[in-house]
């Protein structure tokens, strides 16, 4: 009775929510007991530091992360017997406690070779601080200043930067006397960057005469990339405590470029360890090409701001690398040479400018349907190719929407290409991927053959397009729809394309005649592209029927149009890419209409080229008996006909 089961139900609700609720508490304390034994192997957030005596008797502090090799303090004055000394370090322990004060100097210079601190002029002292605290997350720093560009920085030269550490009341400065590498040390770093130039377009109107300037100053042809000297006035230092031991010899080439070693040879007993000074991360990750100066004779002062923070470990560890990575690849690309994935190395700058200039939430959300825009264009090719290779006659089908649609997709891509340097690589290739589709679909609905061309013609051969069969009653309507349809296209999109071409030649620059004809006809597309889509909605219209249309695909297509909206707004693209993404939204809504108002025709085929019952079946309950020749007559006259040619004698589907 249900009485009598209401109770056990109850109680297996119960013992179901207390089960979720155990498994929750059990995951949570799982989680709490391995953070605590991290925290036991790698020390947590306690000082690493023990007090104990050098070999003087001196009271020092010396890290108590050094695993089996002495502190520096405590190092051995003699090799051990048998050990050689080894002039590459292979293990490098932390000469400092990860918890020290330390006071830095920051100057700028042209040369490389440090002079006193006290002889630097006051507008080239970028940053003075005391007392900052190595792993203490909330201590921070700013420093801003303008200096003078020094002339051989202007003439492409290295604008570097002096680096001054040391613990807290040392002397910082290796040019006095007194200076000791046991408390402090020097290291420089360039500011600018030599980054290949990218070429810049020459556009003209091409109405105008050519200058005679340009026959005065010949280009002179040049052999690899041009390499610029750029500068970016917002920099990011930051101190990464905790590092613990490297394995220099094998330790990644982004990182140890800020590994600094003890400078005066010291090794352990074995002779084969030495140790290294706190890790200063100077940070170019977040420094955008679109935001550097390009450095020559007219830049006569430039701003500075620098950040002093500390950072943790992991962090450092992947920004340091994906930078020094990026910047390989941005090199191997200018100088002509292969990347995996193809690009330009660029990429990842792409990547960046969408984090520094998208909002948050907005970039959370393009992330979330990154994904599913993947999967949905994956879905739409399949489901393209299925109905095309399933489908058993041309009804409904656009024939000369098609042959325009391959050649509104070329265009489109040759201008993407044209414009490589604002394309990003994932809409080039789910655009040649859209091409191959299309150039598909043709042999699928006709016979592409070569013919040779009518007497008098220039070409001795043309491209014809026949028949695969002969076409039944609805399939030779479909066929007059379509003529119709794109005689009133012509009639409405040829006046607007030469309008657009006159005002485009009259008004913009061009790079040559090439690119202002692909211009021209990617903006007629982009601006009157939705047109091609209407003889299908105009066939729709006449047949009073969308079950011909590939029903999956196009809900596909029409969901990423939207996410294609979404994307306009984040992803790097031309402008006219951009603003066509919107265009197809039109054409979605009035397909929605007509899958409303030509609901289910079971008179008509479905998406598959199938409807009603099987006609051979038909043809066995008629019960007049025709003669031979009749019958196989007729026979090949069904197989020729859709089922939706004869509205009469089709069937609703089992």
């Amino acid at each position: 009775m249900p009485e009598a089961n209401a109770p056990a139900a109850g109680d297996a609700r119960e013992e179901q929510g207390q089960s979720i609720l155990y498994k929750i508490v059990q995951g949570v304390a799982i989680w709490f007991g391995m953070q605590l034994l991290m925290k036991q192997l790698t020390g947590g957030n306690n000082a690493q530091t023990v007090t104990t005596k050098d070999a003087s008797g001196n009271i020092v502090q010396v890290p108590a992360n050094t695993g089996e090799i002495p502190a520096y303090q405590l190092r051995p004055s003699n090799l051990d017997e048998g050990a050689v000394w080894n002039p590459i370090p292979q293990r490098l322990v932390p000469i400092w406690p990860s918890d020290s004060s330390v006071d830095i100097v920051v100057t700028l210079s042209s040369s490389f070779v440090p002079v006193k601190i006290s002889s630097v002029p006051e507008e080239y002292v970028a940053l003075k601080e005391k007392g900052f605290k190595l792993g203490n997350w909330t201590d921070t720093r700013v420093a801003e200043t303008t200096f003078t560009v020094p002339s051989s920085v202007q003439k492409n030269g290295t604008l570097w930067g002096h680096f001054y550490i040391g613990l807290t009341g040392s002397n910082l400065d290796p040019k006095q006397p007194g200076f000791d590498p046991a408390t402090a040390f020097h290291f420089v770093y360039p500011l600018t960057q030599y980054i290949p130039k990218k070429k810049e377009a020459k556009t003209r109107n091409l109405l105008e005469d050519r200058p005679e300037v340009e026959e005065e100053e010949p280009e002179e042809e040049t052999i690899g990339p041009i390499i610029a000297n750029y500068y970016h006035p917002n920099t990011s230092l930051s101190f990464v405590p905790d590092t613990g031991i490297f394995n220099y010899p094998q330790t990644h080439p982004a990182i140890r470029q800020f590994i600094h070693v003890e400078p005066t040879g010291a090794r352990d007993g074995s002779g084969q360890n030495s140790w290294y000074y706190p890790v200063l991360y100077v940070n170019t990750f977040w420094q955008m090409r679109s935001h550097m100066i390009l450095l020559n004779e007219t830049v006569k002062t430039l701003p500075l701001r620098l950040d002093l923070s500390n950072m943790k470990s992991w962090k450092f560890n992947i920004l340091a690398s994906v930078d020094f990575n990026s910047k390989q690849q941005a090199l191997q690309a200018a100088y002509g040479g292969p990347i995996a994935g193809g690009g330009d190395g660029s990429e990842i700058e792409i990547i960046k400018e969408m984090f520094l200039d998208t909002n948050p939430y907005l970039l959370a959300v393009t992330a979330a349907v990154s994904v599913a825009h993947l999967l949905l264009e994956m879905l739409a090719f399949g489901s393209d190719i299925a109905h095309y290779r399933k489908k058993k006659d041309n009804v409904g089908i656009s024939v000369r929407s098609i042959l325009a649609n391959v050649f509104m997709q070329t265009v489109i891509f040759l201008y993407l290409i044209d414009n490589s340097q604002n394309t990003s690589w994932m809409i080039l290739g789910s655009q040649g991927i859209g091409i191959l589709i299309e150039f598909w679909k043709i042999t699928t609905v006709v016979n592409v053959r070569v013919r040779p061309a009518p007497p008098g013609s220039l070409i001795p051969y043309r491209v014809a397009f026949e028949d695969k069969y002969q076409l039944s009653e609805t399939e030779e309507k479909t066929k007059e729809y379509d003529e119709i349809a794109f005689k009133y296209m012509y009639i409405a999109g040829v006046p607007l394309i030469i309008g657009y071409a006159i005002w485009s030649l009259v008004y913009e620059s061009h790079k040559s005649w090439y690119s202002y004809i692909l211009t021209t006809l990617v903006g007629s597309v982009y601006a009157y592209g939705f047109l091609m889509m209407v003889p299908s909605l105009y066939i729709n219209y006449r047949l009073k029927s969308v079950a011909h249309m590939p029903a999956k695909a196009m809900m596909y297509k029409f969901l990423n149009t939207f996410i294609d909206d979404l994307f306009a707004f984040t992803i790097k693209m031309p402008f006219l890419y951009r603003l066509a993404t919107f265009r197809d939204d039109i054409i979605f809504f009035i397909y929605l209409y007509q899958r409303w108002a030509y609901r289910v025709d079971y008179t008509r085929v479905n998406e598959f080229g199938q409807g009603g019952d099987d006609e051979p079946e038909e043809k066995k309950t008629d019960p007049k008996a025709l003669p031979e020749a009749d019958v196989a007559a007729e026979k090949i006259e069904g197989t020729a006909k859709s089922s939706g040619a004869d509205t009469g004698a089709a069937k609703k589907r089992k």
